[in-house]
């Protein structure tokens, strides 16, 4: 899965609709605790724990966009119901990153 992560802010963002399975269960449980991980084949892992949110605020889901094509040098598809998935960090877990 791909994700933005602002450091400063211990935010992470993923870029989805809201129709998909994890949009879904966070607005059946609001404030439900959210886990994100990546692993590289270096033999590295990160997992990011918080409470996620679906946002669905233009301007939230624009900046989430930009961040994402910044990141992945490609702007994310642009489906009609796109919102993004808010990860208010409070856990950070990894090995050798």
């Amino acid at each position: 899965m791909r994700f933005t992560w602002d450091a400063d802010a211990q935010l992470a963002r993923v870029m989805t609709v809201r129709s998909s399975r994890k949009a879904r269960n966070l607005l059946a449980t609001p404030g439900a605790p959210a886990a994100l991980c990546q692993v590289e084949v270096t033999f590295c892992w990160v997992t990011l724990e918080g409470t996620g949110t679906v946002v669905t605020d233009p301007e939230r889901v624009a900046l989430g966009a930009r961040l994402y094509a910044k990141r992945y040098w490609s702007a994310p598809p642009t489906p009609s119901d796109r919102v993004v998935i808010e990860i208010a960090v409070d856990r950070v877990l990894s090995l050798n990153a």
